[in-house]
């Protein structure tokens, strides 16, 4: 759990410090099986196994997230929360 919690505020902080790049990565984390959009170039280290990108737009990000395999639909309480983040 506390790699978890240290993972998130590690791509939280990273994604605030370069909002203005205006690019997208999809990454996939392991601890949660599930594939985020990020606005920064993700390290992969740790939980996170893979990136890809970069996208210009979070709709471009969001229709390749839907081509990776690796990646579950998210749920649309999930999509809810991404529209409404950014």
């Amino acid at each position: 759990m506390k790699r978890l919690i240290i993972a998130g505020s590690l791509l939280i902080a990273s994604g605030t410090a370069s909002f203005a790049d205006g690019l997208f990565w999809v990454v996939g984390n392991r601890a949660t099986g599930k594939c985020n959009i990020v606005t920064s170039n993700p390290v992969i280290i740790g939980d996170i196994w893979f990136g890809d990108g970069p996208y210009k737009s979070r709709a471009d990000a969001k229709l390749a997230r839907s081509t990776i395999r690796v990646c579950p639909a998210p749920t649309p309480e999930e999509e809810k929360d991404e529209d409404g983040s950014n």
